[in-house]
């Protein structure tokens, strides 16, 4: 199964958890989702929303400017 990439840099709260759960639904249990950010508010937004969500954090890698966490989609997408 492929990785779907969600760009959303330059955008800030909440758009980065709009744009990750825009791209969830409709994905089948066990997908990828890597999202790419600039605001480092989502290092808590999306590992909170993937809580309630039953979605897991894969991994959250900074990079200078560049956040990127990898998520796989849980069984309540």
């Amino acid at each position: 199964m492929s990785v779907v990439t969600v760009d959303a840099r330059k955008l800030l709260c909440p758009m980065p958890v709009i744009r990750t759960q825009d791209a969830v639904s409709g994905l089948p249990a066990g997908a990828t989702v890597e999202v790419l950010c600039t605001d480092p508010g989502v290092l808590h937004d999306i590992p909170a929303w993937c809580r309630v969500h039953g979605h897991e954090v894969c991994a959250i890698d900074e990079a200078e400017y560049l956040i990127t966490i990898t998520v796989r989609v849980g069984t309540t997408a």
